[in-house]
């Protein structure tokens, strides 16, 4: 398969184009054009578009980057940057992003039910950044684990800290917060520091949290016994946020509440999540159904609900 997730492609026999929106098999690809339709086409009915550049420049070059180190040297701020495609909103692209004074080699690896895949290997400069990885964001689910290698170097006199290993399993929640701005790149998405600062624990009040499991379930707000999931009632900003974005969120308010409700041993809830394209409905109740603290879920009141809503009895 020569397309990748993002490429620009037109179409062989039809006076159309877009964007390589999924993978579907070694042969088969989704192309979404200007109406956001996503059309299945076999990989050998379309062509690669020449001369199209996309909107993020990558840096890769040490020599561009040689100006960044002249003045004081930085050894925290590696990154993976999540980038939504400018063209195909349900697209998103990885970047590592490299923020500090030091030359990194680094190399990521997918590993999905001990099926390992090396994705990428190479050198990112100081101050630079290089695209590492490309999915759909509606297959979350779907995703394998992600395993980052990095290893530092400078000709300074630094020394280069440890190699640094971070495993990664994203879930929706790590997309259901506001998007930030990605250094190096400037552009909005969301972003994970790989070298955070190391955690000092406090023996003592690790100790002291042991008893204090009471005071940890008050903390966790009790959820009202209707949840309702609809994008408006929880963000206020949903018009600017696309359909792939809006599941995330949702999924992500009804793993908290749910899990909020297990804590207070509720007897039930019911999760108002509206009729539309069922899309919502089927991931709860797929989600429900291999639950362990669920006893059942039904439809609720459908004179009150209509098929908009799921009632969930906790065990």
């Amino acid at each position: 398969m020569k397309y990748k997730l993002g490429d620009f492609v037109r179409f062989v026999d039809e006076k159309m184009e877009g964007f390589v929106t999924r993978i579907i098999d070694e042969q088969m690809i989704g192309v979404t054009g200007e109406d956001d339709f996503e059309i299945p086409v076999l990989a050998s009915k379309v062509t690669t578009v020449h001369g199209y550049e996309p909107p993020v420049t990558v840096k890769n070059s040490f020599d561009e980057a040689e100006t960044a180190i002249a003045g004081e040297f930085k050894t925290k701020g590696v990154y993976v940057a999540v980038i939504s495609d400018a063209k195909a909103n349900s697209v998103v692209h990885f970047y590592l992003v490299n923020d500090t004074s030091f030359q990194l080699s680094a190399t990521l690896t997918t590993e999905n039910k001990q099926h390992f895949k090396g994705e990428y290997i190479g050198i990112v400069a100081p101050k630079s950044s290089a695209k590492i990885y490309s999915a759909q964001l509606a297959e979350l689910q779907l995703w394998p684990k992600f395993i980052f290698n990095v290893l530092f170097y400078t000709p300074q006199n630094i020394e280069p800290p440890v190699p640094l290993v971070h495993i990664e399993k994203f879930k929706a929640k790590d997309f259901s917060g506001t998007k930030k701005q990605v250094p190096i790149l400037n552009q909005n998405g969301w972003l994970i520091q790989l070298d955070s600062p190391d955690i000092i624990i406090d023996a003592q009040k690790l100790k002291e949290s042991f008893f204090n499991t009471a005071e940890e379930k008050a903390a966790i707000e009790k959820p009202a016994a209707e949840i309702d999931l609809h994008i408006e009632k929880l963000r206020t900003d949903y018009q600017f946020i696309n359909s792939a974005e809006i599941l995330n969120i949702q999924l992500a308010n009804f793993h908290k509440t749910l899990d909020a409700a297990i804590v207070h041993q509720l007897p039930e809830i019911i999760f108002i999540h509206g009729a539309g394209n069922g899309i919502l409905r089927h991931e709860l109740h797929k989600i429900l159904s291999k639950h362990q603290k669920i006893q059942t879920f039904m439809d609720a009141r459908k004179e009150k609900y209509g098929y908009g809503a799921t009632r969930v009895i906790l065990k």
